[in-house]
């Protein structure tokens, strides 16, 4: 018996992966806001009590959860430029797929965060005339940031005159 196809798995869709510096990225970033309450965890069972040693680990476990997950979400992300507009997915388990036509875009910004720049890596928002619009890549190489960049903006300016 044949699963039946996913409306995410798009058939003669070819998807382009992010960089995959994007999981160290992001395990750092969830480190920088663990590392806290694990602290806290492990100086409390050493001065107050050994029970608090319960606490860092439930930190420590979430942390490392976390971290697998990470993997998994950074592999699921993928774009593809199409004629008429741009697909973006997302996620493992709750999966998002976003279809910003060209015509749409109002503009596109290209961001670097400290971390970001320290593994190389850049994003892209994709702003739309609609406010809930959630089209944003991470994890892009800037010299495919930068190409991307140019080729949308130059897309939806052509799709624009056309209106």
């Amino acid at each position: 018996m044949t699963p039946e196809p996913s409306p995410f798995d798009l058939p003669g869709v070819t998807w382009q992966s992010v960089s995959p510096r994007l999981v160290p990225a992001r395990q750092i970033a969830v480190g920088l806001f663990l590392v806290v309450p694990l602290a806290v965890g492990v100086v409390l069972a050493l001065v107050v009590h050994p029970a608090f040693w319960a606490l860092a680990g439930v930190v420590a476990a979430l942390w490392l959860w976390i971290a697998i997950v990470i993997v998994r979400q950074v592999r699921a992300i993928g774009y593809v430029e199409r004629e008429d507009d741009l697909l973006i997915r997302k996620g493992v388990m709750f999966r998002n797929l976003v279809v910003v036509p060209y015509g749409r875009m109002q503009y596109v910004e290209e961001t670097q965060g400290p971390l970001a720049r320290m593994f190389g890596i850049k994003s892209l928002q994709l702003h739309t005339a609609s406010a809930s619009t959630d089209a944003s890549i991470d994890g892009l190489d800037p010299a495919e940031a930068a190409r991307l960049r140019d080729r949308l903006a130059s897309r939806g300016e052509a799709r624009l005159a056309g209106l």
